[in-house]
């Protein structure tokens, strides 16, 4: 079972396309949700838009597709203004609930697709092929306030998804869902993303989103930290974690010899140091081989998790 197809020629096509925000800024009252956010999305591809609670994710998301104005700042998509009919080709998966709980989520699924213009009949079609690849067939018939939230959230992604957008914004999609679902998920993303829908995803499960995403911003206190490919942020972070085993005094004694370096808790058969990431590793093997027998050597790249906890805890840092 795979998703609507579509052409060869229109998922060339959506590549093509780019999201575009410069400058984006957003004041409710008194109290500033995004001051400053920029970033370019190539189409086709997958984007993280991450940062703590109160950082501006979703009034950023919001304004991406044309919900909100921005006070300041520029949206575009392939070069034009999001406006009017053009949000049609759009989908967007808000964090909190909004089915329609006396609706049954064939209903719900099939009433959204008829919102995006899709005939009677392609609406029915569509709608039968998102309840078998979310494997909800079962609760298809049943209204939507008795499902479980894992459930209701494959619902939600069905409706913001079953037209085929050209552009798909998800904040928190993976809430509720259990690993086997969550997992599903993604390669659900992975096919529409293969098909060419650029996605925009918010979530605080890190490691799904490195394994989806090409590109990520964090923001903090409404404005952009870094941004980047997971290799580039790689590139910004001043340290390694160098492993080694086995634990022995002379393997200690180099590893403490560099420059910078600091000793971390030991694993299980394991010494583990932060150094800095300019250490010359090839220079350092050798060194270790030459004073024990060495069974493991491994560096250690930081995970988006890790960029993400030290680039928050700096600005909070800087701002205190």
């Amino acid at each position: 079972m795979t998703l609507a197809n579509t052409s060869s020629h229109r998922a060339q096509d959506l590549r093509l396309s780019v999201l575009v925000a410069q400058h984006l800024r957003k004041e409710f009252g008194s109290v500033v949700a995004v001051r400053d956010v920029s970033f370019t999305i190539d189409g086709g591809t997958t984007f993280g838009l991450i940062g703590p609670n109160g950082a501006g994710k979703t009034t950023t998301m919001r304004m991406l597709l044309g919900i909100l104005t921005p006070d300041a700042g520029t949206v575009t998509w392939n070069g034009e203004r999001i406006v009017g009919a053009m949000r049609r080709r759009f989908g967007y998966l808000p964090e909190e609930r909004g089915l329609y709980g006396r609706m049954t989520a064939r209903d719900q699924i099939r009433y959204f697709a008829r919102l995006h213009g899709l005939g009677e009949r392609d609406a029915a079609a569509r709608t039968g092929e998102w309840i078998d690849r979310l494997r909800i067939g079962a609760f298809a018939e049943r209204p939507c306030a008795e499902l479980s939230k894992g459930n209701q959230q494959k619902v939600q992604v069905a409706c913001a998804a079953v037209h085929a957008p050209e552009l798909l914004v998800l904040d928190e999609p993976f809430s509720g869902l259990d690993p086997i679902n969550a997992q599903m998920l993604l390669g659900v993303l992975s096919e529409l993303r293969a098909r060419g829908t650029t996605l925009v995803l918010s979530s605080h499960q890190m490691w799904q989103l490195e394994e989806l995403c090409g590109a990520f911003c964090i923001v903090a206190d409404g404005s952009n930290r870094v941004a980047g490919s997971l290799r580039e942020l790689r590139e910004q972070w001043p340290t390694r974690v160098v492993r080694v085993a086995p634990v022995s005094r002379a393997i200690r004694r180099v590893l403490e010899s560099i420059d910078g370096a600091r000793a971390l808790d030991t694993l299980v058969g394991a010494l583990q140091y932060e150094v800095p990431a300019a250490t010359p590793f090839p220079e350092v093997l050798n060194r270790l081989v030459a004073v024990d027998a060495v069974t493991h050597f491994e560096v250690v790249e930081p995970s988006l998790h890790d960029i993400y906890l030290q680039t928050v805890e700096e600005y909070e840092r800087a701002a205190s």
